[in-house]
Parts: structure tokens; sequence; C-alpha cells
């Protein structure tokens, strides 16, 4: 009985740190993501405007990441 409730106490201690670490690093990948994006987009674009780079690449990539 006492190891089914250190098994238990485990997984969800671990189910925890995951969920936090989810929220905390989620922001980290969709900014590099939009930073990969305008570079590509500075090195194959002739006029280069960053705003307008910016703007295109984040809708880009919430439109994907909402499919």
């Amino acid at each position: 009985m006492n190891n089914n409730l250190k098994m238990i106490a485990l997984i969800i201690f671990g189910v925890i740190v995951l969920y936090i670490f989810q929220i905390k690093y989620s922001d980290y990948n969709l900014n590099k993501s939009i930073s990969a994006c305008i570079v590509a987009q500075k090195l194959t674009s002739k006029s280069f405007d960053l705003k307008q780079a910016k703007k295109l690449c984040q809708e880009e990539i919430t439109k994907s990441v909402k499919n």
C-alpha cells in the first residue's frame, strides 16, 4: 500500500512539473520560430521591412499552430 502511494505521488508530481514547463517555455518556441521566419524573409526579400515581416510571420505561425 505504501509503495503504491509513493508511485501515485511521483506521477502527480511529474505531471505538475511538465505542466509548469509547458506554460513557461511555450512562448520561447514561438519566439524562436518567428525570429527564424524573419531572418528567412530578410534573406529572400529585396525590400525588407521589419514590422511587416514580423506581422506576416506571426500570422503564419499562429495560423499553423492552431491547425
